[in-house]
C-alpha cells in the first residue's frame, strides 16, 4: 500500500511538474502571427513542437538600450547551439545593446539553428571594440534561421566619419565592420529583418553556400560610405529575392568566387546599384559566373548594371551574367562596363587582365540623367566578348540618349534606345 502511495505521489509531482513547465513555456512563447516566408499557409514564427525557446532575458539582458547585454547573447547561444536538441534563440521586443560578438559552430542542435528576432539589436559605438573583427559574426554553421521582423542597428554615424575623415587624408583605410558577417555557413536563410545604419555592409556573405535572403529592409542614408547592402564573395548557391535596399553603397556587390546568384525583384535606392567588381584587385582571383539579375527596380542610383575591374592589376573573369526586366527611374550610368575603374578618362595604366564574357542585358527600361545610357568600356588586351543587348529603353529627359562601345562588339536585338554603337 505504500509503495502505491508512493507511486501516485510521484505521478502527481511529474505532472505538476510537466504543467509548470508547459506553462512557462507559453509565457515565453512569441506571438503567434509571424509568418515566416509571407505566405499565409506556410509555417508560423513559434517554436516547432518539441523545441526549446531559449529567450536572452533569461541570461541576464536587459532590453533598456543601455545594458551591455554581450554576455547575456554569448551564454544563450551557447545553450542554443552547443546543447543537443531542438533549440531557438528568442530575442523579444526592447533594444538590446551588444558588442562584437561571435556565433560560432558547428552546433549540437539539429538542423536548422533558428534565431528569432523581434526587438532591436543595438551596436556598441566605440569602434575599438571591432578592432578583430565585425559586429555579429557567424561562423561554421549548417543550418540557420533568422527571423522575427527585428531590426540590426549598426549605429555607424561615428564609423562613417572616420572613413570620411581616413579618406580625405589619402591613409590606407580600414574596412569598418560588417553588422550581419557570414562565414562558412552552409543552408541558411535570413528572412523579414532590418537592417539600419551599420558602420560598414550591412550583410558579408563569404565561403558560404546555399543561403537565401529574402524580404529584408536595409536602410542607410546615401551619404554613408561604404555601406554595401548585400557583398558576397567566394559564395555559391545564394538566392536574393524581395527584399529593398536603400543605402550610401552598392545595393548588392559580388566579388571573386561568386557563383551561381539569383537576384529577383529586388528594389534598390539610393546607392550605387547592383555591381560585380570589382575585380583584378588579388592575385589568383577566382571567377564570378552564373549571376542572374531581373525582376527589379533601381530609383535614383549611381549606377545601374554595373560590371568594374581594376587595369593595371591582376587576371580573374566574369562569365554568363545576365540582366533582364529591369525598370530604372532616374539612373545615371543604367548599363556599364567599366574595366578602367577609377583610372578613366585618359587611363594610362596598363589594360585590365581580367576576362568579360556571356554578359546578357534585355528589357531594360526607364529613365537616365546621364547622355550616355549604355557605356560598355573593355580591356584592349581583353575585349569582352559574347555580350547581347535587346529591348531597351533608356530615355534621357527631351534629348537622345547614346550608346559608347570600346573593345567590345555587342549583338543587339529587339527595340533599341539608344541606337546600337558601331
Amino acid at each position: 500500500m505504500a509503495i502505491a502511495k508512493s507511486g501516485v505521489i510521484i505521478i502527481l509531482l511529474f505532472a505538476l511538474a510537466s504543467y509548470a513547465d508547459a506553462a512557462a513555456a507559453v509565457r515565453a512563447r512569441p506571438p503567434v502571427g509571424h509568418d515566416v516566408f509571407g505566405d499565409k499557409n506556410n509555417a508560423k514564427d513559434v517554436p516547432l513542437p518539441g523545441e526549446k525557446l531559449v529567450n536572452v532575458l533569461s541570461f541576464g539582458a536587459k532590453g533598456d538600450g543601455v545594458f551591455d547585454s554581450t554576455e547575456a547573447f554569448m551564454q544563450a547561444w551557447q545553450a542554443v547551439c552547443h546543447t543537443e536538441g531542438q533549440n531557438r534563440l528568442y530575442i523579444p521586443a526592447g533594444k538590446f545593446l551588444v558588442s562584437s560578438m561571435y556565433f560560432q559552430g558547428p552546433c549540437l542542435a539539429p538542423n536548422p539553428v533558428t534565431i528569432q528576432v523581434e526587438g532591436t539589436v543595438l551596436a556598441t559605438t566605440d569602434i575599438s571594440e571591432y578592432e578583430n573583427g565585425d559586429w555579429l559574426m557567424f561562423q561554421k554553421i549548417n543550418g540557420l534561421k533568422i527571423i522575427g521582423g527585428g531590426t540590426f542597428d549598426g549605429q555607424g554615424q561615428k564609423s562613417w566619419e572616420y572613413t570620411e575623415n581616413c579618406e580625405a587624408s589619402n591613409e590606407v583605410c580600414v574596412r569598418n565592420p560588417s553588422s550581419l558577417f557570414f562565414m562558412e555557413v552552409q543552408n541558411a536563410i535570413v528572412q523579414n529583418i532590418r537592417s539600419v545604419n551599420p558602420k560598414g555592409f550591412h550583410v558579408f556573405i563569404t565561403k558560404c553556400s546555399n543561403i537565401r535572403m529574402r524580404k529584408l529592409k536595409l536602410i542607410a542614408p546615401e551619404t554613408s560610405p561604404n555601406t554595401d547592402g548585400i557583398h558576397i564573395s567566394s559564395s555559391v548557391n545564394v538566392i536574393i529575392a524581395r527584399n529593398s535596399i536603400s543605402t550610401g553603397d552598392d545595393c548588392i556587390s559580388m566579388i571573386q568566387g561568386s557563383e551561381n546568384i539569383f537576384i529577383n525583384r529586388l528594389k534598390c535606392g539610393p546607392g550605387h546599384g547592383i555591381s560585380i567588381g570589382s575585380l583584378g584587385k588579388y592575385e589568383n582571383e577566382r571567377e564570378v559566373r552564373g549571376v542572374s539579375i531581373k525582376n527589379s527596380a533601381l530609383i535614383g542610383t549611381t549606377n545601374g548594371l554595373r560590371i568594374k575591374t581594376w587595369p593595371d592589376r591582376y587576371g580573374g573573369g566574369a562569365s554568363m551574367i545576365s540582366f533582364s526586366n529591369i525598370n530604372m527611374t532616374n539612373v545615371k550610368n543604367p548599363i556599364i562596363i567599366d574595366q578602367e575603374y577609377e583610372c578613366y578618362p585618359n587611363c594610362q595604366k596598363k589594360p585590365s587582365l581580367v576576362k568579360i564574357q556571356d554578359i546578357h542585358f534585355a528589357n531594360v527600361k526607364g529613365t537616365t540623367i546621364s547622355p550616355i545610357a549604355v557605356d560598355l568600356r573593355c580591356s584592349k588586351l581583353y575585349p569582352c566578348s559574347g555580350v547581347t543587348i535587346r529591348d531597351i529603353d533608356l530615355k534621357f529627359g527631351n534629348a537622345p540618349s547614346s550608346a559608347r562601345c570600346v573593345n567590345v562588339k555587342p549583338v543587339y536585338g529587339g527595340f533599341l534606345n539608344p541606337p546600337a554603337c558601331m
